[in-house]
């Protein structure tokens, strides 16, 4: 069933034209009414990235969760994970992360997690909505028993040691020159910090929000600031956050990206070598490459894919016993340490095998070649595009002559108004032609 307000990672949308202070107070209330569990004082902290919106939208839903009597903690910018890991830590009954990730500033968005500092469920989700467009008003918080608010200033310095935590005892990143690139997001101050404390030279970008240049020409969207940067220092690596850090991107010393998926090879690789993989294998998403199933393949382990979405790889991977998982776009699932996408401990952990193995970063992540793999986006202006009879025909045709050397995956966006087409294979022309065939097909429908 389509749902209202909720997409693929929270709520999503146009700052102040879909995600306007009345719509974040009606969140604060349902999802405040929907966790009162118990007969203890509820709270929830709430953590958000740098955009200028982010006040905004902080303040109404403090207005909501305290309007139906839950306590707010707030803990200004800061990671996604690391509001995850602060509820949990902080024993609250909700945590909530204000962004829109890698979308430009004028995007907003609400992330909830719940007491255990995973992600909502579609079903869960779906009941807060429900909450959000009844009438309530009789379950809003008598005037003795409404909320109080705060602002918590250690919490900075409680996600640098957890995050310093999840790397062997003793380790360190002496000799390493490191570029970091924030995205003016929320990591812009715990990241560089957290690097610098483990011994690291560290340069960093991307450190300098206005409210308006969260993701601007920065960030693993964007690399190419970090690139020229990492040749001009000749650095050992460069680190590309995006804007609520939930997710990385690596330059090696050449200057050339390394994605999620050579970034899961190369941890599951150490894992499996040092017996720490749960089961054997990991889980990624139907985006990630072909060349990555086939290097998993030879090392006797399994590829297992989800839908695309972090919050999918995740919920397999605890009903299934799976320890390592993520997306190719850069959000790497280490449950281990972590209940969501982790972007500064995913680097950790690369860099942990880089001091390790004592060899370029061009070495350690080029476990695979990557078949070639194409993706477009078309974008759409509403209706069902999907179902007409030219584009069924393209697609049917472009997974024919694709055959058994590869894939076709269409699907639509989740946080923005595109279909999205990708296709992967050994033949480059091949792909190449079958995706623009179905671009062309999907673009004349749309």
């Amino acid at each position: 069933m389509a749902r209202k307000y909720f997409g693929t990672d929270g709520v999503r949308g146009r700052a102040n034209g879909v995600i306007t202070p009345e719509l974040a107070l009606k969140v604060g209330q349902a999802a405040g009414l929907m966790f009162q569990r118990g007969d203890h004082r509820h709270r929830v902290v709430i953590g958000k990235d740098t955009r200028l919106s982010g006040y905004m939208i902080e303040s109404a839903l403090q207005a909501g969760f305290t309007s139906v009597g839950m306590d707010v903690l707030l803990l200004g910018p800061m990671p996604t994970p690391a509001v995850a890991m602060l509820t949990r830590a902080m024993r609250c009954d909700l945590g909530v992360m204000i962004s829109a990730s890698h979308n430009p500033y004028e995007d907003n968005g609400i992330k909830i997690f719940g007491p255990d500092g995973f992600k909502l469920s579609d079903e869960t989700e779906s009941e807060i909505e429900a909450l959000m467009d009844s009438d309530f008003s009789a379950r809003l918080a008598r005037s003795p028993d409404l909320g109080r608010a705060k602002r918590i200033e250690s919490v900075q310095a409680r996600y640098i040691e957890f995050a310093k935590r999840t790397l062997p005892r003793q380790s360190d990143l002496d000799g390493l020159r490191v570029v970091v690139d924030c995205a003016n997001g929320a990591a812009y101050k715990v990241a560089p910090e957290t690097l610098w404390e483990l011994g690291a030279e560290v340069i960093s970008i991307g450190v300098e929000p206005d409210g308006f240049n969260i993701n601007r020409d920065v960030g693993s969207t964007a690399p190419d600031a970090l690139v020229r940067k990492v040749r001009e220092l000749r650095a050992d690596i460069g680190i590309a956050l995006d804007g609520d850090a939930d997710r990385v991107l690596i330059i090696d010393e050449k200057g050339q990206r390394v994605d999620g998926d050579q970034l899961m090879a190369v941890v599951a690789t150490s894992w499996r070598d040092d017996g720490r993989l749960a089961r054997p294998g990991v889980v990624a998403t139907i985006m990630s490459n072909l060349g990555l199933e086939r290097y998993l393949g030879g090392l006797g382990l399994e590829l297992i894919r989800t839908a695309v979405g972090d919050r999918y790889v995740l919920e397999h991977m605890r009903s299934h016993g799976y320890n390592l998982g993520g997306e190719q776009s850069g959000h790497i699932i280490m449950s281990d340490y972590t209940t969501t996408g982790d972007g500064l401990i995913a680097a950790l952990q690369l860099l942990s095998v880089v001091k390790s193995q004592g060899k370029p970063v061009s070495e350690v992540c080029h476990c695979f070649e990557p078949l070639p793999q194409i993706l477009k986006n078309v974008r759409t202006k509403g209706g069902q595009p999907l179902k007409s009879d030219s584009v069924v025909t393209a697609i049917e045709t472009a997974k024919q002559r694709l055959g058994g050397s590869g894939r076709l995956v269409i699907r639509p966006s989740g946080t923005e108004p595109v279909i999205r087409v990708m296709a992967e294979g050994d033949d480059r022309a091949l792909v190449n032609e079958v995706v623009d065939e179905v671009v062309d097909a999907l673009s004349r429908a749309a």
